[in-house]
């Protein structure tokens, strides 16, 4: 009994010599640049304590009613949000079986036993036996807790890659609903530009019937009609296929979606605070993956260490057997053991050291991939400050030329109708203006396109 009592003393004593082999993770320096390459030249600095714009909340960003709707469905029920949250629902498990190394087993057993001797006697006597066993291997080198410091690492990677997700799906969302307005504000034009087409054939027609117009007018003008009207087909094509990429989304089948505001009536800063280079490290959910998938790999080195040295394990088994089950746990009929072992590797034909080696080289991989994605982070959010503000300034010289060209379809048709020149010079004019109203719809979708690919460059739409 006295040993007995002792095990206990020396299991604590063994825990508290302990220690966990491998090295202890540390953030890799990488090269942080002052100021983001992209931000406008002419910006002013921003004030202290001052919103970045990723820290802003999605709703405050897209401000469209409709399109917040549209994006809390989203994130409801699309279907990679949902994967995402059984993939952290495993990794909480795998957490939970790593972890139960730590901890003792206990097992329990009944059985009979019939003892008999040769030659066979009747009356022989039946046992039944009953025991508890536990076996401990004892974490003396830490490679149990090194496996569960990995384990709860890739938990962390896999909870900021659902954040990936969610950002990625917020972009995804915003940007095809900004298309679909662009398309919609297309076909709308067209429409109108059809009405109108078919205004002036119907007068060409009469001119011509009555002798005042040639025939090549009414051709002419019949070309705008089939131009407005090939433009029309193509867009109600675009917009049913927009509404069912938004409803895939949605995490619904295809089918109509709802709409909000216009595209040239959605709400957007017209510069952005981008914040400094340094906060994308804990802004950015695809740069916190990394990192925590270096940290596991981190761990596994040292649990991959651990197999050089000799394993320590206990085992103790309590127990009792009697001919009657009124009499266990009585008298001499209780029975206990305890031993301990020690297990050490001696050749297992390189395996061992292969196996550290590997852990190195997985570590030092995920180091690598750590830094590339930190450096991928800086040039995506350099690409959307200066796709932003280009688009922005293109959108405005498109805006410009659209006006121009109302104009001059306005004047060549106030020329035509007074007789001082051809219905050439108004078809020319009416086809550049229909081209460049289109051009203008596709140029505010694409700044609102960049306003998005900004928000989500900079680690925008999830709380750190």
């Amino acid at each position: 009994m006295m040993r007995l009592r002792a095990a206990p003393v020396l299991l604590c004593l063994l825990s508290l010599c302990a220690c966990k082999l491998g090295p202890n993770y540390k953030r890799p320096a990488v090269a942080v640049p002052v100021q983001y390459r992209g931000v406008a030249p002419d910006l002013p600095a921003p004030a202290p304590g001052g919103q970045a714009f990723a820290e802003m909340d999605w709703w405050s960003v897209f401000q469209d009613q409709v399109l917040q709707s549209l994006i809390k469905e989203a994130l409801a029920n699309n279907y990679d949000m949902r994967i995402a949250a059984t993939r952290i629902l495993q990794a909480q498990a795998i957490v939970g079986i790593t972890r139960s190394n730590l901890f003792p087993t206990l097992n329990g057993s009944f059985g009979i036993q019939n003892q008999r001797s040769v030659p066979l006697f009747p009356g022989a006597p039946t046992f039944d036996i009953a025991a508890l066993q536990m076996a401990y291997i004892v974490d003396f080198w830490g490679q149990f807790r090194r496996a569960t410091e990995a384990a709860r690492d890739n938990l962390l990677s896999t909870e900021y890659a659902q954040n990936v997700v969610r950002i990625t799906l917020i972009s995804n969302l915003a940007t095809a609903y900004f298309q679909l307005r662009q398309f919609d504000s297309q076909l709308q034009f067209a429409y109108q530009t059809r009405d109108n087409d078919n205004e002036i054939l119907r007068i060409n027609t009469i001119s011509f019937k009555g002798g005042e117009k040639a025939i090549t007018d009414v051709y002419q003008a019949q070309l705008l009609v089939q131009q407005a009207e090939a433009a029309i087909i193509t867009f109600i094509q675009n917009i049913e296929q927009s509404e069912n990429q938004i409803s895939i989304l949605l995490g619904r089948n295809p089918g109509p979606i709802i709409r909000g505001l216009n595209l040239v009536d959605q709400p957007h800063l017209p510069e952005v605070p981008a914040g400094l280079p340094s906060a994308i490290l804990e802004r950015r959910p695809d740069v916190r993956e990394a990192e925590a998938s270096l940290a596991s790999a981190n761990a596994t080195v040292g649990v991959a260490k651990a197999n050089f040295f000799p394993q320590i394990s206990l085992t103790g088994t309590f127990g009792a057997q009697s001919t009657a089950l009124t009499s266990f746990l009585q008298g001499p009929a209780t029975f206990w053991t305890v031993g301990g072992q020690i297990a050490q590797p001696l050749f297992q034909g390189g395996r061992i050291r292969s196996t550290y080696r590997l852990a190195w080289a997985q570590r030092d991989q995920a180091e690598l991939a750590y830094k590339q994605t930190v450096q991928q982070a800086f040039g995506d959010v350099s690409n959307s400050l200066v796709g932003y503000r280009q688009a922005r300034q293109f959108r405005m010289k498109i805006e410009e030329q659209t006006n121009t060209y109302r104009d001059t379809a306005r004047l060549a048709t106030v020329r035509f109708n007074g007789g001082a020149t051809s219905f050439l010079e108004v078809l020319v004019t009416e086809q550049q203006y229909f081209t460049s109203e289109l051009n203008l719809a596709q140029a505010w979708y694409t700044e609102l396109q960049n306003y998005t690919q900004l928000y989500q460059a900079l680690g925008g739409g999830w709380q750190p």
